[in-house]
Order: structure tokens, then sequence, then C-alpha cells
């Protein structure tokens, strides 16, 4: 099953459980489950954005991209980020005017009814997908796993909230979870944004491949060859790879050529979906930029 598969099954997800929560406000009149059925909201929007990021992002390269479009993923992260914080906001200032002056709920056993249900579509799906995510490294399909995963953690406290409210009478419960489901949904928010922006800023790739790739280099490091100036970064499920390989002078071109084929081979081979660019140099020879202080 595709990224972008698990995406569109998000969006018809998103659509049953702002079905299912909204009745749950509207037979309830319980401000927390008012929140649930807002960030459910923000669900779906972050959804059908990430499927068009995804779109985008497995465009081939062209004349004006000529590296691909792989980044675009990134601006889902960000853009869900951003989602997550204002549906937060909003939560918060919808509980506290009701921690202000709280008000009855009732039909709870329902409005528990619908948010349990709609809280285990949800978390399958949330599971799933952050299993997908993994396995390609794709961001735009770990933030919509997130936020689900966010989703379920607010179902939760709103449930245990409302069976709160049923055995003591504490009206002041609902916006009080309310308020922490705010919370939550911020600190989310706040990671995704972080995540995006990582990502934009081409950071280096992680301790893991970092040190599969090293382990690739040493099956080939010996006396006449030597690898230098590695440098990594990430674009959404893309990573690259760029490094100097030097070797005896007097090699022939197709014998140098061979061998870094080899290499590069071996890189593929220890990091899935590896770009590696390798240059080749003498060695005792160093470019300009490397002479540089």
């Amino acid at each position: 099953m595709q990224a972008s598969s698990y995406l569109k099954l998000s969006v018809l997800v998103a659509l049953l459980t702002i079905a299912m929560k909204t009745a749950a406000w509207w037979w309830t009149g319980s401000v927390s489950l008012a929140a649930d059925a807002l960030e459910s909201l923000v669900n779906l929007a972050g959804a059908v954005f990430a499927l068009a990021m995804l779109t985008l992002a497995s465009k081939p390269p062209d004349d004006n991209h000529p590296f691909g479009h792989h980044k675009a993923e990134y601006f889902s992260g960000g853009f869900e980020g951003v989602l997550i914080m204002l549906a937060g906001l909003g939560i918060a200032w919808g509980a506290g005017h009701r921690l202000l002056a709280p008000q009855p709920v009732g039909g709870l056993d329902i409005g528990i009814a619908l948010t349990v249900l709609s809280s285990a579509l949800n978390g399958g799906l949330a599971w799933a997908m952050l299993r997908k995510a993994r396995e390609l490294g794709s961001v735009a399909l770990e933030a919509d796993a997130r936020h689900l995963i966010t989703d379920v953690w607010t179902s939760a406290g709103v449930v245990a909230a409302l069976i709160g409210v049923m055995l003591t009478g504490w009206l002041w419960l609902d916006p009080l979870v309310a308020l922490a489901v705010a919370l939550n949904v911020l600190r989310e928010g706040v990671h995704l944004v972080r995540r995006a922006t990582s990502g934009l800023m081409d950071e280096a790739l992680d301790a893991e491949s970092l040190a599969a790739i090293d382990a690739a280099l040493a099956s080939f490091r010996q006396r006449t060859i030597r690898f230098d100036h590695l440098a990594s970064r990430s674009a959404g499920q893309r990573r690259f790879v760029d490094l100097h390989m030097h070797m005896p002078a007097d090699w022939s071109l197709g014998r140098a050529a061979t061998v870094r084929d080899e290499v590069e081979q071996a890189l593929m081979n220890a990091v899935p979906g590896l770009r590696a660019t390798i240059q080749l140099l003498p060695l005792g020879v160093e470019t300009r930029q490397e002479q540089q202080p």
C-alpha cells in the first residue's frame, strides 16, 4: 500500500470521525467534545494538504527543479503543525470561557460511546501510517500519523473527564480537560513545525544511517584508497551523501570508475533510497575548497 493510499484513507476516516464527534458534541453540549471535534476537522485539512504535497514530492526532476521536489513533504509537516497550534488556541479559548461559567452536560453515555469508536478508528490508522512512514522516511505521512495519535490521546482525556463528570457531578472537569487537550495539541504542533524547519535546513542524516555509510566505506578503505569530506542531507524520502575518494594517480580512469561504482552500490545497499555523489581525486591532491582555512 502506497503512502498516498494511506493519506486518502486518512481523509475518509477524518470525515467519519468529524461526523461522529460532532454528533457527540451536539448530543451532550460538552466543550471537551467540541474541542475533540475541532481537532478532527484539522485532521481533515492536514490530510488533504499532505496528500497534495506527497503528490508534488513524487514528481520527477524538471528544468526548474533539477534535484526533484522531495522537500515538498516538509511544507506538509509545517502546515499541519500550524493548523494544530491554531486548533489548540481555539480549544483553549472556548474552554477558558466554559471554565469561568460551567454548564450542565447530558447524554454522556452516547457521547462517550461515539468518541471511543472514533478513537479506535484513528488509533488503528495512525499505527499503520506511522509504520509506513518509518519504512519510507515520509515526513508528510509521519506528520499526519502523529496528528492522529494526538487526536487519540485527546479523545482519551475527554472520555476520562466525561466519566468523571458522570461520577462526581463536577462540571468544571469538562473545561479543565479541554484546556489540557489544548496544551497537548499546542505541544505537538510545535514539534511538527520544528521537524519541518529542520528538513528545509538540509539537516544531516540520522546517526544510524551515518553509521551504516561508514561501515560500507570501511570495506573499501586500504593504504591506497581513502575517503574524506563526507557531507549528508535528507530531503523528504530522499537521502543524499557527497564525498571525495582518493586513489593512486597511476590508476587508469576505467579502474577508478569501476571502484567508484562498487562504492556507490555498497552505499545504496547500506542505506535504501540513498543518492551518492563521489568525486575522484589522486592521492595527495586536494580541491581548492579543501585547501581553504
